[in-house]
């Protein structure tokens, strides 16, 4: 199957749980080694897993010296231990939305799964929400849940995370996808961090969803919540 490349929405939307607090370490230094040095004085390297993570990333893709340059290697150096739908514990992506009400969605089922998995009812959490403007073209998979099942499989990444790693080994810069938990939602998982750009905090919300039903509920705060 020849694939097909796109360019990712713009802007695109992503929601991070207000309880990272975005600490600018990657947003001040000046070059690499500069990096490297503050890494190390702030103790980052005495967690193996995120030493490793940004040895797995060019030097020439480490974003620094920019606002928000830390929110976009976070998403990178800290990574579920199973991973996401397109990689793998290794490395992480910048998962994100064409719109607000698809990353919310996306954010509520993994809210729905915690709150099971704790044998919790009801589970709250605030996030900050950013937009940025992803470059590069993306492998286009929309419209392919029936021939490539796999890659859409609600309950199972056993297919995606190979595929997604492999993509991100090739030259491109990620993959834009179906959102699997809202019909008609455009999603992207970036591997590039470099080309993340115009990285921007927009409003505050916070989403309460309930372990036995689907509703989600996404409230916007006021500035300062």
């Amino acid at each position: 199957m020849t694939e097909t490349l796109s360019p990712a929405p713009r802007p695109a939307h992503r929601l991070i749980p207000s309880q990272f607090p975005p600490i600018g370490l990657f947003d001040t230094v000046a070059t690499a080694a500069d990096l490297t040095a503050v890494m190390d004085l702030v103790g980052w390297t005495n967690d193996r897993l995120v030493a490793d993570r940004i040895d797995r990333l060019s030097q020439s893709e480490w974003v620094y010296g920019r606002p928000n340059a830390s929110i976009v290697m976070a998403a990178f150096l800290h990574v579920p231990p199973t991973g996401a739908r397109f990689n793998g514990a290794e490395l992480g992506a910048w998962y994100a939305a064409a719109d607000l009400t698809t990353a919310a969605t996306e954010v509520g089922h993994h809210l729905r799964r915690e709150a099971v998995a704790r044998g919790l009812t009801e589970l709250k959490r605030k996030y900050r929400a950013y937009t940025a403007r992803l470059e590069g073209e993306y492998v286009d998979i929309r419209g392919l849940q029936a021939s490539l099942p796999a890659l859409y499989a609600p309950d199972s990444y056993a297919e995606s995370q190979p595929y997604g790693e492999g993509v991100r080994a090739s030259r491109n810069d990620g993959i834009l996808y179906d959102s699997v938990r809202l019909r008609g939602g455009i999603c992207v998982a970036a591997y590039r961090p470099s080309k993340i750009e115009d990285v921007v905090q927009a409003d505050h919300f916070e989403i309460t969803v309930w372990a036995d039903r689907r509703t989600i509920d996404v409230r916007k705060l006021k500035s300062g919540k």
